[in-house]
């Protein structure tokens, strides 16, 4: 079976392109490890990298992904969690000084789970998963007068709510918090526009940050 052309074509431009400019960067972090200051909890979905929406250079992010971006609750009962391992790794031995919680628009596991979705297999992998989003439909409250659209937006944000609401089971990252040792921070990507919002701590909203620039930029005329 043939490797993907694509990701041959990708390849190439990365030989000639990043990896040509940042060649030193490469082998510096081979040398001496990574030490990125940022973690960032984000969906698995393919429009929605953080290394590309961040503009990222290599080393500068520790990025874990998963469908819908759910930190699950602390459980330590001997079984496998990936979440939770990264956590570990990228707190206590990476000593990331940020965790990002990001979250986008059109979510697909969030769509699933509000519309109560048929199981894509026997497993039900997706549906058992999205059951951990359930505290933040049940706060959200039923959706009474809102659109379908509007609706979806404020779960997927009441997810992002969530998932910072988990951080805080984890007994050791719950005291760097509370210590002021790790910033925990909320946000939200509108795919089809690029805004980004980021969750402010004190009024609990979802505002944008850099609304100047993106304004400017979709004034300009496009060729």
């Amino acid at each position: 079976m043939a490797f993907p052309q694509e990701l041959i074509d990708g390849y190439r431009a990365f030989l000639i392109g990043r990896l040509r400019h940042e060649q030193d960067r490469y082998k510096g972090l081979a040398e001496s490890g990574q030490s990125p200051r940022i973690m960032v909890i984000g969906c698995c979905d393919s429009r929605v990298s953080p290394e590309v929406i961040f503009d990222a250079r290599p080393g500068e992010l520790f990025v874990v992904r998963n469908v819908a971006n759910i930190v699950p609750p602390y459980a330590p009962d001997g079984h496998a969690h990936g979440v939770s391992a990264a956590l570990e790794f990228g707190v206590g031995a990476l000593k990331v000084r940020h965790i990002v919680v990001l979250g986008h628009a059109q979510c697909g596991g969030v769509k699933a789970f509000a519309e109560d979705a048929e199981p894509l297999s026997p497993g039900d992998f997706i549906g058992n998963w999205m059951k951990l989003m359930s505290p933040a439909a049940d706060k959200l409250g039923p959706r009474g007068t809102l659109s379908r659209d509007e609706y979806l937006t404020r779960l997927e944000q009441a997810n992002v709510v969530n998932s910072i609401d988990n951080l805080m089971t984890f007994p050791r990252l719950r005291t760097q918090i509370e210590r002021g040792q790790v910033l925990v921070h909320g946000a939200y990507f509108g795919v089809a526009t690029g805004q980004l919002s980021v969750r402010n701590p004190d009024t609990k909203k979802f505002v944008q940050i850099a609304a100047d620039d993106h304004a400017r930029m979709f004034a300009q005329p496009r060729f």
